[in-house]
């Protein structure tokens, strides 16, 4: 099995969030996780982290819709609405 990660993070300067995202994450569950290489996790214990991370994110969503403008006849205005948990 080749070991080929197609993995991209969008925005660069978010990779050490994403770690210490993950590291919360890993601690919330209680799966030992160790900077760089973990193997050695079960698939078990890697899922649950991925899950634990799944969970906390889906409380944060954006709604991106456009609607009609009622000040001005005809225009169209893009709304943004983000919501999320407040911990």
């Amino acid at each position: 099995m080749s070991n080929n990660n197609n993995n991209q993070i969008n925005v660069p300067e978010a990779r050490e969030a994403m770690n210490r995202f993950k590291m919360e994450c890993a601690n919330e569950v209680g799966v030992n996780l160790k900077q760089g290489y973990n193997g050695d996790l079960t698939s078990r214990q890697a899922g649950s982290v991925g899950g634990q991370m799944v969970n906390v994110m889906w409380h944060v969503r954006q709604a991106d819709f456009m609607r009609s403008c009622w000040e001005s006849k005809g225009q169209v205005e893009r709304v943004i609405y983000t919501y999320g948990l407040a911990v």
